[in-house]
């Protein structure tokens, strides 16, 4: 009974299945003009992210259940199968080789200066300075740099005759980069990213065991899975409205690229800024940088082999001004990463970093 209860709570659920099965049967009217697909666009967009709300409740459940790393790790990957779903979508309608390196450069953009960004100004300004364990940065940052290097820099200095086999040998290199470095991350090292205050150290294991036993793993999980397939199934139908909606308004599809980072990121955002207000710093470079380095390592493999068994074209080299961006973003990480506790002046360098990669967009 409690589990029925609970499932009739689920309103973003209901109202993305009536989204979806509505606006399917009003398409062709509303791809016929102009204030058609802006409705369509706009109506699907809203209820994706409500639907993203509770990709992050469901998965803020299991975090609760499992502790950390394990939340995290269970937001992240679930995040990053909703952008690979939307990118492989869009991939299809679209045909745009780049769409999968500019939504992979906007998500890392998103993350690190723009969600990253605006958790440590919230944050600072609560808390003045907050900790966390500055071998979790250290480790997430070593491995953006290597991963970014290979897969969006490197191939600009390669002869285009081996570009194929070049990505076929990343897309090797990445999947076995992700499980030594999930197997470092919750095993061997799990330390690493893991910063227990003196207050989270107070509380008795009796009292944490039973607030955990009362969390239904299965239910969440279920649901989490559940809602990842709607948002997929609503993005299906979101690209043809985003596409002919740039078009109308002659905008470049980077934007496009950009509104799958924002889906993507936004359960990512809704936990991170709670995260901050709490005062848990950990929970917010995990989630930033966790996601950052899932989106890389887990979306480059999935769109080269999409993009070679459907005979597409795919392009992931930065652009100057990209890799510019990057080496930038990555450089300042760095440099505000490494003492263990983050500020709203950190916070800010990130977020003016985010504002000049809007800004960038229309240039």
């Amino acid at each position: 009974m409690n589990l029925l209860k609970d499932f009739s709570k689920e309103y973003s659920l209901f109202l993305a299945i009536l989204a979806y099965f509505g606006i399917t049967f009003f398409e062709h009217t509303l791809v016929a003009t102009t204030v058609g697909n802006l409705i369509g666009f706009a109506v699907l967009f809203s209820v994706i992210i409500y639907s993203a709300m509770s990709v992050a409740h469901h998965a803020e459940k299991l975090a609760e259940k499992f502790g950390e790393p394990y939340g995290t790790l269970i937001l992240t990957i679930s995040a990053v199968v909703v952008e690979i779903i939307i990118i492989v979508i869009m991939m299809t309608h679209a045909h745009n080789p780049e769409l999968a390196r500019d939504t992979i450069y906007s998500a890392v953009m998103l993350d690190i200066n723009g969600l990253l960004g605006l958790a440590a100004i919230i944050g600072g300004i609560k808390y003045g300075e907050q900790p966390y364990n500055v071998d979790s940065s250290n480790s997430y940052l070593s491995m953006l740099l290597v991963a970014i290097g290979i897969a969006m820099v490197l191939p600009e200095f390669i002869n285009p005759e081996y570009h194929n086999r070049f990505m076929m040998f990343n897309v090797v290199v990445f999947v076995l980069l992700y499980i030594i470095f999930t197997r470092v991350q919750l095993s061997s090292h799990k330390y690493f990213f893991e910063y227990k205050s003196t207050e989270e150290s107070a509380y008795s294991e009796g009292e944490l065991c039973e607030e955990e036993s009362q969390i239904n793993a299965w239910y969440h999980s279920i649901n989490l899975v559940v809602s990842i397939i709607v948002i997929g199934m609503l993005a299906e139908v979101l690209s043809i409205f985003m596409g002919n909606t740039l078009e109308t308004f002659g905008l470049p599809l980077t934007i496009g690229a950009v509104g799958v980072a924002v889906i993507s990121a936004a359960p990512e955002l809704i936990t991170a800024v709670r995260a901050a207000l709490d005062n848990r710093m950990q929970t917010v470079i995990n989630i930033a940088l966790g996601a950052s380095l899932a989106t890389v390592l887990l979306t480059i493999p999935a769109v080269i082999v999409t993009s070679y068994f459907m005979g597409m074209e795919l392009n992931l080299s930065l652009t100057p001004v990209q890799t510019m961006m990057i080496a930038l973003t990555l450089l300042v990480s760095m440099v505000n990463f490494n003492d263990g506790e983050t500020n709203v002046l950190e916070g800010f360098l990130h977020f003016i970093l985010f504002i000049v990669f809007t800004f960038l967009l229309f240039v």
